[in-house]
Order: C-alpha cells, then sequence, then structure tokens
C-alpha cells in the first residue's frame, strides 16, 4: 500500500530540492554579481510615487490609484476584443456593429474621465 506513494514523495522531494536549489543559486549569484552592495535605486520610488521606506500613515495623492484604476478597466477591454478578432468572420455584420458600440462606449467614458481632467497631473 505504501509502494503506492513512492512516486509522490519522489516527486515531492525532487521538486523541494530544485526549488532550494534555485532559491539559493539565485541568492549566491546575486551576490556575487552585485558585489553585496547597497543599491540607492532599490530603495527609490517607483510606481508608488512616495519613498518605500517612510511612516505608513503619511499622505499620498489618490490620483495614483485613480490612474491605476482607471488603466485596469481601459485594458480589460482587450480581452473582449481578443476573442472577437477570433472570430470576426463568423459574426458578420452584426458582431461588427455590437463591437463598434462596445467600443464607442470607452472611448465616451474616455472622453469624459478626459474631461473631468482624471488625466491631468500636476
Amino acid at each position: 500500500m505504501l509502494g503506492e506513494y513512492l512516486p509522490i514523495l519522489l516527486f515531492l522531494a525532487v521538486a523541494g530540492v530544485i526549488g532550494i536549489a534555485l532559491l539559493v543559486l539565485g541568492s549566491v549569484f546575486g551576490r556575487v554579481l552585485t558585489g553585496a552592495r547597497s543599491d540607492d535605486e532599490k530603495l527609490s520610488p517607483y510606481e508608488c510615487g512616495f519613498e518605500a521606506f517612510e511612516d505608513a500613515r503619511m499622505q499620498f495623492d489618490v490620483r495614483y490609484y485613480l490612474i491605476a484604476i482607471l488603466f485596469i478597466a481601459f485594458d480589460l477591454e482587450i480581452a473582449f476584443v481578443f476573442p472577437w478578432a477570433v472570430i470576426f468572420r463568423q459574426l458578420g455584420y452584426i458582431g461588427l456593429v455590437e463591437m463598434g458600440i462596445f467600443l464607442g462606449l470607452l472611448v465616451l467614458g474616455f472622453v469624459y474621465v478626459w474631461k473631468k481632467g482624471a488625466l491631468e497631473w500636476e
């Protein structure tokens, strides 16, 4: 009965050894190639717009999150455009009109956000 679990245990052992080896090799190569120095670029503000290691209760600009949400909303349209493009010939003119309405609504939303000044960064 226990012999049936031997391949699974062997698989888990090999996967564990490979995982640990990759972590150790990545750490060793990272220290060797960078010379184990402190890198100021790693501590600089990246996408969030504020310093990485400051007080957690500091005030920050909410417009960053507004831009991020708008990016996600307009980026998700691709999830609808790709499948539509794959079966475009099967849908015919009705599919073309429906996608035109969908993209028109997205453009209308984009124009609204633009006119409201949500894309302005001071």
